[in-house]
């Protein structure tokens, strides 16, 4: 499941997403968020063709128990795991970090 265009009310728990074996990209945030909107080109370029990555959209918001479990105060919020292991979080990063950040999750 590359890219992901839908933002997805919560679903999963974070037990159920660490006992994951994929590579995932999670990203909270909402639809109607201005820096959210503004990461969504890069990712879909990035995302698109990498089917090694899950990319998982997690409408956030006050409340929100798996947002709160990764401290998300900031959106987008990127939580990175590999085989259920948290390897970097990221908030409201720059397309650069961004960009980064997806290159080494791929890399190792």
């Amino acid at each position: 499941m590359p890219y992901s265009s839908q933002w997805s009310a919560e679903r999963a728990t974070r037990p159920e997403l660490e006992a994951m074996e994929d590579t995932l990209v999670i990203e909270f945030g909402a639809d109607w968020c201005p820096h959210c909107q503004a990461v969504q080109p890069l990712l879909k370029d990035f995302l698109s063709d990498r089917v090694e990555v899950s990319h998982l959209k997690i409408e956030d918001g006050k409340g929100r128990p798996l947002g709160r479990s990764y401290g998300v105060k900031l959106w987008p919020n990127f939580v990175f795991l590999r085989e259920g292991e948290l390897v970097e979080q990221l908030a409201r990063p720059s397309q650069e970090e961004l960009r980064t950040a997806l290159e080494r999750l791929l890399a190792e």
